[in-house]
């Protein structure tokens, strides 16, 4: 099984960028993970927001065609790491080869997309800049797959 992890920009604070290519470094011992940053659309003048995403949203599909499709938003479903790493163990029993994480750009994701998903779920009831969650999600995977393995790093 491959984990693709779908980014819109670049992660601009350095630390957060250290922290996501840390853990990556870490979940790839696991499995085969791919980081892709793609770019953002740039508003036009005077775009309203929801077009906006919309057009980031056709480009995020683009990628994520033929794939099981896993969104965060802040409207989905909340797991613990327990559950994560259960969820991870069924897509491996059911034969999965690809999981597409996306996380959305600063405006979020559009219908289009959370509809597309196989999985919608959520980091945290609390807001998070997706640059956090960016690291939030790769740190959970790699805590997922030491769970699958009975490794000591989560106590």
């Amino acid at each position: 099984m491959r984990f693709e992890l779908l980014f819109l920009g670049k992660t601009r604070e350095t630390y957060l960028a250290a922290g996501i290519e840390d853990y990556a470094k870490r979940l790839r011992r696991y499995t085969a993970t791919d980081i892709k940053i793609l770019k953002e659309k740039k508003p036009q003048k005077g775009e309203p927001e929801n077009i906006l995403i919309e057009r980031e949203s056709e480009v995020l599909l683009q990628r994520a065609q033929g794939t099981f499709l896993v969104c965060l938003d802040r409207t989905g479903r909340q797991l613990d790491s327990l559950e994560l790493a259960a969820q991870v163990e069924r897509w491996e029993m059911q034969g999965q080869k690809k999981i597409t994480f996306i996380i959305g750009g600063h405006l979020g994701l559009s219908p289009a997309v959370l509809s597309r998903a196989d999985l919608v779920f959520s980091l945290s009831r609390l807001t998070l800049t997706h640059e956090m969650s960016r690291l939030l999600l790769v740190e959970q995977l790699y805590r997922a797959c030491t769970i699958k393995a009975g490794e000591k790093y989560h106590k």
